[in-house]
């Protein structure tokens, strides 16, 4: 598999067959083998029937699932969707840097393996997730900003400003965007009044591929490593990044926010794609198409 990241870490199954034997030897039976993911940070293994071994790549991500352990037990019993379950941290060795963890094996396809979805009612039953995330308390909760990639922080916050406007100079170069509507969106939305209200949680990566399903309606949500308070725009992000016409109308008549709020959404959606596509173009096929895609429904909206 090509890297994702300069500084990412090659995580081989027997590696990881020799972690768990070493730290874990009750699941020494157990069969291991890798799932094939579009996932950036983690490599993902399956062991036995029940289980789930995440592996960091980089190290930026320890502190994502740190998180997620810290927080998780919290919000899952008030949420209508299942949620990854830690059971066990594996411990640093000579072998491998980071802590590295073992979930509760979530059963299901993501949506964009699904097939025969009814998106309006997948688009409905994601906001009625989005709505009781909000509704949980955010005492003591981590802010938007640096560990959860800056997801849910004003628009114009200049890290963002400058790396999405770089970005569209990049893709419109590639040839894989037209420049001026990109930029005039942004442009709009970065001079729109910023989010005002007390942040709300919110997940920072609601991606088809971060969605699963069974039996052809939405059951999970993963990958919280943008997991924050913060703007609950950037929590926006699926009208544009799954779905059609129908399910984006849907999802913005159960969600119930301004034009403000929306045009922020869409601003979001528009900037994790274009900085998503050049820096996958040749690592990671998925994210690339999925970015395509995003960005065409952003720009004919």
């Amino acid at each position: 598999m090509t890297k994702m990241h300069a500084d990412e870490r090659d995580i081989p199954v027997a590696l990881v067959r020799n972690l768990i034997d070493d730290q874990f030897p009750q699941w020494r039976e157990l069969t291991l083998i890798r799932v094939e993911s579009s996932g950036t940070d983690n490599a993902i293994f399956r062991l036995g029937s029940d289980l789930a071994v995440r592996m960091p790549r980089v190290i930026s991500a320890t502190a994502h699932i740190a998180k997620e352990c810290r927080w998780l037990p919290v919000l899952a019993p008030h949420l209508p969707l299942a949620t990854p379950v830690p059971v066990a941290q594996g411990q640093a060795s000579a072998a491998y840097p980071w802590p590295w963890y073992v979930y509760h094996w979530l059963t299901g396809q993501d949506v964009s393996q699904t097939q025969s979805l009814d998106m309006v009612q997948l688009a409905k039953d994601l906001v009625g997730w989005i709505t009781a995330l909000q509704r949980c308390d955010t005492t003591s909760a981590p802010l938007a900003g640096d560990g959860n990639f800056g997801r849910g922080l004003p628009l114009a916050d200049p890290d963002r400003d400058a790396r999405t406007r770089a970005c569209i100079i990049q893709c419109a170069d590639l040839g894989l965007i037209a420049y001026t509507p990109a930029i005039e969106l942004w442009q709009k939305a970065t001079h729109t009044p910023a989010w005002s209200a007390a942040g709300v949680w919110i997940h920072g990566d609601l991606t088809a591929t971060n969605l699963l399903c069974q039996e052809s309606r939405l059951s999970a949500v993963i990958d919280f490593g943008g997991l924050a308070v913060g703007d609950p725009a950037v929590d926006l992000l699926p009208a544009w990044n799954m779905g059609t016409v129908e399910s984006r109308q849907a999802f913005r008549e159960a969600i119930h926010v301004d034009d403000e709020t929306w045009l922020r959404g869409q601003a979001w959606a528009l900037s994790v794609a274009v900085i998503a596509l050049p820096y996958y173009l040749h690592s990671n096929p998925i994210m690339v198409v999925a970015a395509k895609e995003t960005i065409a429904r952003v720009l004919v909206e």
